[in-house]
């Protein structure tokens, strides 16, 4: 090959190679900055081991969801009643709230 070929090629394959490089870097960044999973030379995920410490963090975390799924429920439960209550005609409530005094007074 003729040298002046090359010192001419030279500066635009070392631009490649830097951008590449470059672009390489920021998208490995930005997947570690937006949670998603490093990927290795075959493609597949490569999860970073948290540890003992994030296994914990996810067991209070479900552990708290099934707390408030458990209230979630309650809270539908008693809207049901509030609504039955609203929407029921007022003699036919009056009629229930009797019974339950009666009863309570038996």
């Amino acid at each position: 090959m003729n040298p002046e070929i090359v010192n001419s090629i030279a500066p635009v394959g070392a631009i490649a190679v830097f951008t590449g490089m470059v672009g390489w870097v920021a998208t490995t960044w930005l997947k570690v900055k937006n949670g998603y999973p490093l990927e290795n030379s075959w493609g597949k995920p490569l999860y970073p081991n948290g540890g003992g410490e994030a296994m914990e963090r996810i067991k209070l975390i479900s552990e708290e969801n099934a707390q408030l799924q458990a209230e979630l429920g309650s809270l539908k439960d008693r809207m049901a009643v509030l609504e039955r209550i609203a929407t029921d005609q007022p003699s036919r409530l009056a009629a229930e709230i009797d019974a339950l005094a009666t009863k309570q007074l038996n």
